[in-house]
């Protein structure tokens, strides 16, 4: 399937103010501002792949509002999610770390919106703002952070805790309780089978935690639910916190407190 990055009628040059992206609205005003006139604001549709595995990233994307997953393919055609993105971060921050290749599959996940940058002007940008590759460094160390506690997370714990932990991370990066989710899509994603993911989302829906229904899961009680995940939430939210500082986790669900 071919998509098109739509830009949105009206949004090339967005107001500071409407900006939703933590790492944009963190910058400097200043800093902000020059770089708002060279973005594009689109629409990301569910699926549209935003980078696909060892190929040239041409640009880079700071999430307003959806969801990114960063996806490790396998030869036999399986795949898990290593790593997921939303209005706390962006895709591309290993452009300032000299990568130009993506590592892993990058996909919408959750339709939404945000700002596309060329890479090219990306780098030029990274080279004369400071302030802007400091920060983008700090995402990109908190993003393989995150990377590697999911993969000791797969690779440790039950299917259960890291369903409450993975429900929990997409949770955070979107707005209101409910989340548009198959179960074969969650199975993917945590490279399980799905009548494995079954079992785990009827305990948690049995326990008040979740409901589900029709491909539409709700989180009926975050603190039961925080409490059923296992450590690795807790300690990837702490790191990022750490290392962006209270403002990454600003309007989102993620507590700000260890």
């Amino acid at each position: 399937m071919h998509f098109r990055q739509t830009a949105l009628r009206g949004c090339h040059m967005p107001e500071s103010h409407a900006v939703q992206n933590r790492l944009l609205a963190s910058l400097p005003p200043a800093v902000l501002a020059r770089l708002l006139p060279r973005m594009t604001r689109i629409l990301m549709p569910l699926r549209m792949p935003v980078y696909r595995p060892d190929t040239e990233m041409d640009a880079v994307y700071f999430v307003e509002t959806g969801m990114i997953s960063v996806v490790a393919m396998l030869s036999d055609g399986m795949q898990a999610e290593v790593g997921m993105i939303g209005p706390e971060g962006m895709a591309g921050s290993g452009l300032a770390a000299g990568n130009g290749v993506s590592f892993a599959g990058w996909m919408v996940q959750l339709a939404g919106e945000g700002y596309r940058m060329g890479a090219a002007e990306f780098r030029r940008e990274l080279e004369a703002v400071a302030a802007l590759r400091a920060l983008i460094l700090r995402y990109h160390d908190a993003l393989f952070m995150q990377v590697a506690q999911t993969a000791a997370c797969n690779g440790r714990h039950g299917l259960e805790q890291r369903l409450a932990r993975w429900l929990l991370m997409a949770h955070d990066r979107v707005r209101g309780g409910e989340l548009h989710l198959t179960q074969e899509f969650i199975a993917a994603m945590l490279g399980a089978h799905r009548p494995s993911v079954t079992v785990a989302a009827g305990s948690l829906q049995r326990a008040g935690l979740i409901r589900y229904s029709n491909g539409r899961m709700t989180v009926l009680d975050r603190l039961g639910l925080e409490a059923a995940a296992c450590e690795c939430y807790g300690t990837v939210q702490r790191r990022l916190v750490s290392m962006l500082g209270t403002a990454a986790c600003q309007d989102m669900a993620m507590p700000v407190a260890s």
